[in-house]
């Protein structure tokens, strides 16, 4: 059995946009350091994990290439295009996996979710080896409202009780012919989803949920490298 991941980093960064002078946020600095770099760094430091496939824009290929073999990550970390989307260019990863075995896991994890700890990916990978699917998430604390949006703004019609409710992060991930399948049923109804459960739970695949914690966040906006800042001093 082989583990490989799926870093998916083509995208554009819209609400980082305006403060960074339009840079893509993977590039950002933290600590020094690319938040991409961050990120794979995470998951090569998991033994399991074999290679790292990063979808990427055309336009910033030969740049990922060079950061990568500027740290020494080239035998692990392979560059492909991205797509226009996240599910296009996961797809493009997907379709480059050398994968021989049934057994193979691919996991798929934002580009932008730097401080992923290796116990975390370590307790995917188990869920995974033992039930196919599985997702990293966080239990709702907060009440969460259902609304219906109109004319003058969003009107309750439901409170959702919060045991129902989690928080998806990533790494997100499959047996690598459930993803694959996933994928293609989607590919072939022209569905677009917002993550890779989508695609899993659409095609009837169980996805099993992993506790994740507080310090994986997303860079998103300014304040969020603040806070990524924060947890990495420590």
């Amino acid at each position: 059995m082989s583990v490989f991941v799926i870093l998916p980093a083509a995208g554009l960064g819209t609400r980082m946009a305006a403060s960074t002078g339009g840079a893509p946020k993977q590039f950002l600095a933290l600590k020094g350091l690319p938040i991409l770099l961050h990120s794979l760094r995470a998951f090569l430091a998991v033994p399991r994990v074999v290679a790292i496939y990063v979808s990427v824009r055309e336009s910033e290929q030969a740049r990922v290439a060079e950061l990568v073999a500027e740290h020494g990550l080239s035998s692990q970390v392979h560059v492909v295009t991205g797509g226009d989307t996240r599910q296009d260019s996961v797809a493009n990863a997907l379709a480059a996996l050398p994968s021989t075995s049934d057994d193979d896991i691919v996991l798929v994890h934002d580009a932008v979710r730097p401080l992923v700890d290796p116990q975390t990916i370590e307790r995917t990978i188990a869920a995974i080896e033992k039930h196919g699917a599985a997702i990293v998430a966080m239990p709702a604390i907060d009440t969460i409202k259902q609304v219906e949006r109109t004319a003058d703004g969003a009107v309750i019609t439901a409170t959702i009780p919060r045991e129902l409710i989690v928080h998806a992060q990533t790494p997100q991930g499959a047996r690598v012919p459930l993803m694959r399948k996933a994928f293609a049923e989607a590919a072939a109804d022209e569905f677009v989803g917002t993550d890779e459960s989508s695609l899993l739970e659409r095609a009837n695949i169980q996805v099993f949920v992993v506790p994740g914690n507080s310090r994986n966040l997303k860079v998103t906006q300014p304040g969020d490298l603040e806070v990524a800042e924060f947890y990495l001093a420590g």
